[in-house]
């Protein structure tokens, strides 16, 4: 409760529930919450990164090292921490990959600005001097970073290499890398500027239990993991026109309860006989269309199967909205929501194979732009992270294609900007300078925790980064497997320029955001779940943190 005295009485200006940090109890509050995120994903970094185990409050059990998955299935409840958060969401909306050091380097950079603090430098020159160092290190990645030829299908694996490394995908990279890059050339048009434009939305991926993860292969075309409707159906159509259907084949429903008396049995045949017209005219429909097979987003009446298969139809029922969407692309069709108004122009043309071990249907369309990626495991959870992993290997390998630019990895690129962020610091007048220098000192996390998840000595691995950088090698990165400083960029170890500097502007823009506030007022409880127990002690103080208590307790 917060109180001003006027004329010798208190006047009440805030609830007796609200809560109220201020100045060095916000600061400080804050910058705990995030700091929190930030080391709790900080052993995921790198080829030698550990695994986390999240339980849900439903039992499910979710093993990953994919940063922004991790932070989103935590029950986080603070609300400085979900700022940290949307970091991670940011970084994996634009980039695709880099979640994790975008979120180490927000919170390292909080770290360093805590220690700036207590030798009373003000927020706001801290702020000034993280977005001056942000600024420079952005200009610093373009020019380091090399252009190279879209067309150079072992980059681009060594792209994709490096973002599965580490993740559930690595035991066959190769294979893996290799079905990505053919996967995204796939989808890669040629605009009116001559650019190359990736359209992921012509991707698809399907996952299947059961089987080695050195079995996924890419699909020209769809796959619908149904079976036929009849037993008598063919299961399979070579130049079919293809039918995508989202109307039922069924007897129609009247719209309102109806009861209606039947004195004969004649009248209940006759009711029988007219349901029985409904689907045999709607079969005639689809048969006039010239339709050889049907995919129906909604359910098939018996009678209309049998009718179907004795025209010599292949029809599927229940067939996911998805894939009647992607079909759409892979064939040409339109989607047909009423067959009375449907044309022979609505259909689609391609062909149709039934693999019967795997139970689905392969279609594909002539010169189809849609591909699908069958992804395979031996149990739900690989294949759950084998597909996170997948997808953030697509998403690099696009940034790459679109974008042209790549760096080494292994830290290589976080000490060479951490070098030339001090010599920019020279340039800097005021205390801004001191915020450039800690700038520089967040980005050396990055091999300093590759060398930590790495069981190498994080100390000796930076001093011999410097070294190498100060002696001009500027794609000298660490190798978590040879232990040694060597040109990553030649080891293979590449990531895209893009990634990277998203990561830089997300983390500082981050940490400026956090490190603005002076001021914490809640209405009650300090989190942004209600529901559970108010913990906490008297606003203003350590224990007056009561979203930092209770929401943070249970993940660190």
């Amino acid at each position: 409760m917060s109180q001003r005295m006027q004329q010798g009485q208190p006047m009440i200006v805030m609830s007796e529930d609200s809560q109220r940090v201020k100045d060095k109890n916000a600061q400080d509050y804050n910058i705990s919450a995030a700091r929190a995120v930030a080391e709790a994903v900080r052993s995921t970094l790198g080829p030698k990164g550990m695994d986390k185990m999240l339980v849900d409050s439903m039992g499910s059990v979710t093993i990953t090292n994919d940063g922004v998955t991790i932070l989103q299935e935590m029950d986080i409840d603070n609300p400085t921490a979900e700022m940290i958060i949307e970091v991670a969401e940011t970084q994996e909306d634009e980039a695709g990959d880099g979640t994790t050091t975008a979120v180490a380097i927000a919170g390292e950079l909080l770290k360093n600005a805590e220690d700036l603090l207590e030798q009373d430098i003000h927020p706001t020159a801290i702020i000034k001097g993280f977005h001056l160092a942000s600024e420079q290190a952005r200009a610093e990645v373009d020019d380091i970073a090399q252009d190279v030829d879209t067309n150079d299908e072992e980059l681009l694996r060594s792209v994709a290499e490096t973002s599965m490394t580490g993740k559930g995908a690595e035991v066959n990279k190769e294979h893996l890398s290799q079905l990505i890059v053919d996967a995204v050339r796939a989808v890669t048009v040629e605009n009116a500027d001559g650019e190359n434009v990736v359209d992921l939305e012509f991707l698809n991926i399907e996952a299947q239990t059961g089987r080695s993860v050195g079995e996924s292969d890419l699909l020209e075309g769809g796959i619908v993991d149904k079976d036929p409707v009849h037993d008598n159906m063919p299961t399979a159509a070579e130049n079919a026109d293809i039918l995508l259907l989202n109307q039922p084949i069924e007897v129609e429903e009247t719209d309102v309860d109806t009861e209606v008396s039947v004195t004969d049995p004649d009248q209940l045949q006759k009711f029988l006989d007219r349901e029985e017209e409904q689907l045999k005219e709607k079969v005639d429909q689809i048969v006039d269309l010239g339709a050889d097979v049907v995919f129906c987003q909604k359910g098939i009446d018996d009678l209309a199967q049998h009718y179907l298969a004795k025209e010599g139809i292949l029809a599927v029922r229940r067939a996911k909205k998805s894939d009647l969407e992607f079909l759409k692309e892979v064939v040409g069709a339109s989607i047909v929501s009423d067959l009375e108004s449907a044309t022979a122009e609505d259909l689609g043309y391609g062909d149709v194979t039934r693999d019967e071990e795997d139970e689905l249907f392969y279609v594909e369309g002539e010169g189809a732009h849609g591909v699908t990626l069958l992804l395979r495991g031996s149990t739900d959870h690989v294949v759950d992270e084998l597909e996170r992993g997948i997808n953030d290997a697509l998403d690099v390998v696009a940034q790459t294609v679109s974008d042209g630019r790549v760096l080494a990895g292994g830290g290589a690129i976080e000490v060479e900007l951490a070098s030339r962020l001090r010599d920019y610091a020279d340039s800097v007048s005021g205390r801004e300078q001191l915020a450039v220098e800690a700038f520089a000192d967040s980005l050396e996390l990055v091999p300093r925790v590759l060398a930590e998840n790495a069981g190498l000595d994080s100390i000796d691995t930076l001093v011999d980064l410097r070294a190498a950088h100060d002696d001009g090698d500027v794609t000298a990165g660490l190798n978590v497997f040879s232990n040694d400083v060597e040109n990553t960029f030649e080891a293979g170890v590449v990531e895209p320029a893009h990634a990277k500097e998203q990561a830089v502007t997300s983390a500082s823009e981050a940490a400026n955001l956090v490190l603005k506030i002076d001021d914490i007022i809640s209405a009650g409880d300090l989190s942004t779940d209600k529901g559970g127990d108010e913990e906490g002690g008297a606003p203003g103080g350590a224990g007056g943190m009561g979203g930092m208590g209770g929401g943070m307790g249970g993940m660190m």
